[in-house]
């Protein structure tokens, strides 16, 4: 893949050629309803954690400390609580037309390798371990409209809302049914969480004026998630809500010589918090 990078795709110093387009998964969610997740009848852990998305779930920071995540952080939770394996196929630079179809641009770079698309290898896992995977966490969805935003003049992209139908197809049509059938069992029953998580906003001191848009996208993921009574982690209040300027350099890099969206050790370990408190374990 060429290492030419737009301008507003740039995140990561040039020292990470390699890896730069790993940042591909811009975070942007409002709260979900609260209502939502308390109606929710929670499973509870299993023996497996396995956590899914882009780099987020990857865990991956422009410093390449890609051990503190929010998904290694909350498993580490999940261990006081009987769960013993943790299984991470977060793909960096993943979107939802990839997670179905493959062609993830850092397949290589994986926690946990697997052939194909990401979907197919998560249904597999699940199937593979019946009635003993839980939970299951997602977070999916910026990868696709990232293109459509410049960073640098603040604007987007003609092409948003195509690229946010895309998304909410994907996720309706395909992905979450696909992943709650591979959770319940024969009777109906589902067998394991499957949790989404919303998403904090980097550029709310730089951009505060897309915050339209960025609703756009997140009651877009909220509202699909409801139709399949998923839960959704409410990241960003956790980051500040409409205060989330005054966190963003402390919780993500996006203020450091990287200019880097992801979160920081300490940005991921309050997703992770998070996490643990939406689902009270």
């Amino acid at each position: 893949m060429a290492v030419h990078i737009p301008r507003h795709l740039t995140l990561v110093g040039i020292s990470l050629v390699i890896l730069a387009l790993i940042a591909t998964s811009l975070h942007f969610l409002v709260p979900p309803t609260r209502a939502h997740a308390a109606s929710y009848t929670w499973v509870g852990p299993k023996k497996y954690d396995l956590g899914l998305g882009d780099s987020l779930a990857f865990g991956y920071q422009p410093n390449l400390d890609w051990t503190h995540g929010y998904v290694q952080d909350f498993y580490n939770n999940l261990k006081s609580h009987g769960t013993s394996s943790l299984t991470d196929y977060g793909c960096n630079g993943e979107t939802s037309t990839t997670m179905i179809n493959g062609g993830c641009p850092y397949a290589y770079a994986l926690h946990n390798y697997y052939f194909g698309p990401q979907l197919t290898a998560a249904v597999n896992f699940i199937t593979g371990h019946a009635g003993a995977v839980s939970p299951v966490t997602l977070d999916m969805g910026a990868n696709d409209v990232l293109p459509d935003i410049n960073s640098s003049t603040c604007t987007v992209s003609s092409s948003w809302s195509t690229d946010l139908a895309t998304l909410h197809n994907n996720l309706v049509n395909t992905i979450l049914p696909d992943l709650i059938h591979a959770l319940t069992n024969k009777r109906g029953q589902r067998t394991g969480d499957l949790i989404m998580t919303n998403y904090y906003d980097p550029y709310a001191a730089q951009c505060p004026g897309d915050l339209s848009y960025v609703q756009q996208l997140n009651s877009e993921i909220t509202n699909d998630a409801a139709l399949f009574n998923i839960p959704v982690v409410d990241t960003y209040t956790a980051f500040g809500g409409s205060n989330e300027a005054a966190n963003i350099c402390t919780y993500t890099w996006i203020c450091s010589s990287y200019h880097d969206i992801h979160a920081t050790d300490t940005g991921y370990q309050v997703m992770a918090n998070a996490f643990s408190t939406t689902a009270g374990y």
